[in-house]
């Protein structure tokens, strides 16, 4: 039977600078009056945990409340040490590992620090990587949601994904054979976008706010910088795929090898009695990777929840299948 770690993020003592979000362990603010911080075990754990018990698995509870405390977690994935001395996960493993979640800003988390654990450095780059990846195939995780009924409305990450919400659902699914494999986006920025990015800023009444930028797929340009934008989506899945009542992304696909990249271009219309409109022209390609070059300063963005402004060149690529869950 299998050893499973159960891990919960937890409030940082410095939340600034933990686990890499700006938001503490938590992978950000909190809502108001919730305890996504919660220092005690939340009762999807607990539930979970006695469902792996009676299952026969060995359960450890963790609450990690920086970098370090995920990193120990993740190294109990480790594989056997290897000759050239690069951390590697093993392949055979008899520990599993569930990722409680109550947004997938936390998912991101822990998935970025499983990335700088196994991603080897371009020097010294081992024979036995596959030559379109830059990591080798990651541990598959389960994913716990901690509010079940949340994902419904909000499409998390785990719904878009259909996998099991409830815990004995989730627990039986981390015992059980069946792994789906899925891409993963790295960037030149030292972090990882699981569902997508959305490039842009609203004023108060929640109206898009126009920036330009330079944004390119593969050898295909969206957009030379010239132009006004009102949005740019990236995306690995379908978080992202619509500003207001406009469809952004058609056909974002988690396991197709490809990164979708949307722009939205306000167009001024003239009809025939001269009356001007505005519509928004929709652009979009797909491809192994982008680049966005804002030309006015920071543009505000949210990468898998995590809120940010880019005020220089960033660029994704996708990683094939490098990341993998328990779909139950």
């Amino acid at each position: 039977m299998y050893d499973v770690v159960l891990l919960t993020l937890g409030a940082a003592d410095d939340q600034k600078a933990a686990c890499g979000t700006g938001g503490g362990c938590c992978g950000g603010a909190s809502e108001p009056g919730g305890d996504e911080c919660a220092e005690t075990p939340r009762v999807p754990v607990l539930n979970c945990a006695d469902a792996l018990t009676t299952a026969g698995a060995r359960v450890t509870m963790v609450t990690a409340h920086s970098d370090a405390e995920i990193d120990a977690v993740l190294a109990r994935l480790d594989g056997p040490a290897r000759p050239d001395g690069l951390d590697w996960p093993d392949g055979d493993a008899k520990t599993r590992l569930i990722i409680a979640t109550a947004s997938d800003s936390q998912l991101r988390a822990v998935m970025r620090r499983m990335v700088r654990r196994y991603a080897p450095p371009p020097s010294r780059r081992p024979a036995d990587l596959a030559a379109n990846r830059t990591l080798p195939d990651l541990p598959a995780i389960g994913i716990l949601p901690l509010d079940p009924a949340r994902g419904a409305d909000q499409r998390d990450l785990a719904a878009q994904l259909g996998l099991p919400r409830d815990p004995a659902a989730v627990a039986a699914a981390v015992l059980g054979d069946r792994v789906r494999r899925l891409d993963l986006l790295r960037n030149d920025g030292g972090s990882v976008t699981l569902d997508g990015a959305l490039l842009g800023g609203a004023d108060e009444a929640g109206r898009p706010l126009a920036w330009r930028g330079r944004v390119e797929v593969d050898d295909t340009v969206l957009s030379n910088g010239d132009e006004p934008l009102l949005a740019c989506a990236i995306g690995n899945a379908a978080g992202y795929a619509t500003l207001s009542d406009v469809t952004l992304l058609s056909r974002a696909d988690p396991a197709d090898g490809l990164i979708e990249v949307a722009v939205a271009v306000p167009v001024t219309v003239r009809s025939r009695w001269r009356r001007s409109r505005v519509r928004l022209e929709v652009r979009r390609a797909r491809g192994r990777a982008t680049a966005v070059v804002p030309r006015d300063g920071e543009v505000p963005y949210l990468d898998d929840g995590v809120a940010g402004e880019l005020g220089r060149k960033r660029s994704w690529w996708i990683e094939p299948a490098a990341w993998a869950v328990y779909p139950g």
